[in-house]
C-alpha cells in the first residue's frame, strides 16, 4: 500500500456547454493542477489546503479525497492530507474544478494502493464534484478533457463519452481572464431552458466534426443566456481568430488562433481590463508523478 502519491490532470476549454441539454464538448489545454494526497492515522479526518491560493476554499478537495476512501472503507481506518497546487484560474470557466477533482482522486487511489480504469476514476471525481455541489451537471464532458486531454464530446445525463478526437492543424489557444470571478453555484439555471434545442444543433456541429463553428456559436448563445456582453468575443474573431466565445460560465473568453495571428488577438484584447493566457493543447491524460511507500 502507499502512503502519499502526486497526481496531475489538465485544464480545458468549452466547445460545447452541457448546462442546458446535458450534452457537451470539451477540449484540454496545457494549464494543469497538481494534487498531493498523504495517508493519515486519523481516521475519518480529512484536511485539504490549495496552497496556489489559500484563500480558495478547499473543500472540493477535501470532499473528493473523502469520497474516494469512503467508497473502500478506508475512512474507517485512515484519515487524508490533501494539497493542491495550479496554474489554472479559479471560477472562470477553465475547468479548476474538473482538474481538481480528477488529481485528488487519482492520488487518493493511488496513496490506497487501489487501481481503477480511466474511466472510473473520471466518475468517481465528478460525483465529489456533484456532492461539493462544483457544478450542475456533473461536468462530465469538463472532467473527461482534462483528464485525457484531446477534444471529447459526451453525453453528460447518460455519463459516456460520444467521441474523441485529436484536432491536427497546429493551433494556439488566448484566453482573456477578466478580474471577476463566477462560481457555478451563482448561475441561474433557468435561461438554461429557452436555449436547449439551440445547444442540441450546436452539439450535432461538433459531432460532424465542425469545432470551431460550434465553439463560437456555443460562446454567443450562453453569453446570450447569462447575461455577458460578446465585444470581446467579435474583437477576436475580427482579428482573425478561427473561433473565439465564452468558455463555461465565463466569464473567461477563449479563442483559438492561427499562430500569425495570435498577436493580432492579444492586441485586440489589450484594453480589455483582463490578464491574457497563451497556451495549446494538451493530448496527455492524467498521470501519477510521485509516490512513496508505507514504512
Amino acid at each position: 500500500m502507499l502512503r502519499t502519491a502526486e497526481a496531475k490532470s489538465h485544464a480545458a476549454i468549452t466547445i460545447v456547454n452541457a448546462m442546458a441539454a446535458r450534452k457537451g464538448a470539451a477540449l484540454g489545454i496545457k494549464l494543469w493542477t497538481k494534487a498531493t494526497v498523504t495517508v493519515t492515522d486519523h481516521p475519518g479526518e480529512f484536511v485539504a489546503r490549495n496552497i496556489s491560493d489559500p484563500r480558495e476554499n478547499a473543500d472540493l478537495a477535501r470532499v473528493t479525497a473523502q469520497y474516494v476512501f469512503a467508497k473502500f472503507h478506508a475512512d474507517k481506518r485512515f484519515g487524508a492530507f490533501i494539497q493542491t497546487e495550479s496554474n489554472i484560474p479559479i471560477a472562470v470557466g477553465l475547468k479548476s474544478s474538473s482538474a481538481a477533482s480528477n488529481s485528488v482522486a487519482l492520488a487518493s487511489l493511488y496513496a490506497l494502493g487501489r487501481k481503477r480504469s480511466d474511466v472510473e476514476v473520471v466518475k468517481l471525481g465528478v460525483e465529489a464534484s456533484l456532492r461539493a455541489r462544483v457544478t450542475i451537471t456533473g461536468a462530465y464532458d469538463d472532467a473527461c478533457a482534462s483528464y485525457f486531454g484531446g477534444l471529447v464530446v459526451t453525453d453528460n445525463a447518460k455519463r459516456r463519452i460520444l467521441k474523441r478526437c485529436r484536432p491536427e492543424r497546429e493551433l494556439r489557444f488566448l484566453v482573456l481572464v477578466p478580474r471577476m470571478k463566477r462560481y457555478t453555484r451563482s448561475v441561474n439555471p433557468k435561461p438554461m431552458k429557452a436555449i436547449k434545442p439551440l445547444a442540441l444543433a450546436v452539439h450535432r456541429e461538433v459531432l460532424r466534426g465542425n469545432y470551431w463553428r460550434a465553439m463560437t456559436l456555443n460562446g454567443l448563445i450562453y453569453s446570450m443566456a447569462l447575461g455577458y456582453d460578446t465585444t470581446t468575443t467579435w474583437a477576436a474573431l475580427n482579428a482573425g481568430a478561427l473561433a473565439a466565445g465564452l468558455t463555461g460560465k465565463g466569464p473567461a473568453v477563449a479563442a483559438v488562433v492561427s499562430a500569425p495571428d495570435v498577436r493580432g488577438v492579444q492586441s485586440a484584447w489589450r484594453d480589455s481590463g483582463g490578464k491574457i493566457i497563451e497556451t495549446s493543447f494538451n493530448f496527455h491524460k492524467a498521470t501519477v508523478s510521485r509516490s512513496q511507500g508505507w514504512m
